[in-house]
């Protein structure tokens, strides 16, 4: 009997569920961080795209032909990069002229096998991407898949990983359910996963809450919402670029106007941005503001806003850490120096458990 081909390497890692006693005290119930920022991509998007590529690979007439495409120059670019590679297939990435250098820089560290700047906004980047590369590809013999950010079921599923491995590791903690699961808000993807997760488990009939952050200026399902339409955001003015859809998915809009358990909150980019400082300073954590607009919800009541009710002591509220790539050290100081004043409207009684509320920090 000839000796069967090992399977293909699965692109993404279980992630660490840990509770937090500083973002615990901040927000008056159990914070629970879901660690995606340590996929091989630095985010969330090694699940969703890497479980895509996986199945495209397994679904090729040649796998050993198959080379992959994406027209991201943020985390979805990374992911790609890094699935490709744990795949054994070449990647190659176009972003438009404006994507920041640096973030360049991390697709070609990161082992693209071509990066290609063309086009003034991500629409020309992947016209080009569509209507030259992956032609020519096909002309080289190639096999070429078209990697899309978030719009595919297959990639909901590989976000629903989340929720799955949730379970398990809420199980080893002897807790029965989250009573809330907060996640970050761009195309509508990874809200699109964790709903199914929850769905799959039945939470959401035994009250679970999914509550979808946003920032202002980037607020594409909360104008959904707002609007009770599926709308379309006029231009994207946060800083926040990872969140910038200027219309969400079909499928998101569906749950947001259909699922009672389905929340829809927005912050400012200061507010995210003080999410993003006080996990570096209470966590050790670099995250990007994309992320750090969930964290800030454990301060001065925001929580509670957003979920509609008060929370209780012993509420369970498991917050997605999804990472990102766009952050530097600088970019945390200039955010530190520039919104440091939210640290003087948290409450005292808040303050004194917190410790980098009691910092100087990055001053």
């Amino acid at each position: 009997m000839g000796a069967q081909k090992a399977p293909a390497p699965k692109p993404w890692i279980e992630t660490p569920l840990t509770e937090s006693a500083n973002l615990s005290k901040a927000a008056g119930c159990r914070i629970l961080l879901k660690h995606d920022h340590l996929q091989p991509s630095g985010s969330f998007k090694s699940r969703g795209l890497g479980h895509y590529m996986l199945h495209q690979l397994s679904q090729a007439s040649s796998p050993s032909h198959v080379s992959f495409y994406c027209s991201s120059g943020g985390n979805a670019g990374l992911a790609c990069v890094h699935a490709a590679n744990a795949l054994g297939r070449p990647a190659t990435i176009v972003v438009p002229t404006a994507t920041k250098e640096f973030m360049v820089a991390k697709l070609r560290a990161a082992g693209a096998r071509e990066v290609v700047q063309i086009g003034k906004v991500w629409a020309e980047a992947d016209a080009h991407l569509r209507e030259k590369l992956i032609p020519a590809g096909e002309a080289r013999g190639e096999e070429p898949v078209y990697v899309m950010p978030f719009d595919h079921e297959v990639i909901w599923e590989g976000h629903s990983t989340v929720v799955d491995e949730v379970k398990c590791q809420l199980d080893e903690m002897g807790v029965e359910r989250p009573d809330a699961i907060v996640c970050s808000v761009g195309g509508g993807g990874l809200l699109n996963g964790i709903c199914d997760g929850v769905e799959r488990y039945g939470w959401d009939a035994e009250g679970t809450v999914v509550l979808g952050m946003e920032t202002r200026g980037a607020h594409s399902l909360n104008e959904c919402v707002v609007t009770g339409t599926h709308a379309k955001l006029k231009g994207i003015s946060s800083q926040a670029t990872s969140l910038g859809a200027m219309k969400v998915c079909d499928r998101s809009y569906e749950l947001v106007s259909t699922r009672g358990y389905v929340k829809s909150a927005v912050l400012g980019d200061d507010e995210a941005a003080m999410g993003c400082w006080r996990l570096a300073e209470d966590e050790n954590l670099l995250v990007e503001l994309a992320c750090g607009v969930n964290v800030a919800l454990c301060y001065g009541g925001r929580l509670e806003q957003a979920l509609g009710r008060p929370v209780k002591k012993d509420d369970v509220v498991v917050i997605e850490v999804c990472g990102g790539n766009a952050v530097t050290v600088d970019m945390m100081c200039e955010w530190k120096r520039e919104y440091g004043y939210l640290d003087d409207k948290i409450s005292k009684k808040e303050q004194s458990h917190v410790p980098s509320a009691n910092t100087n920090g990055y001053h």
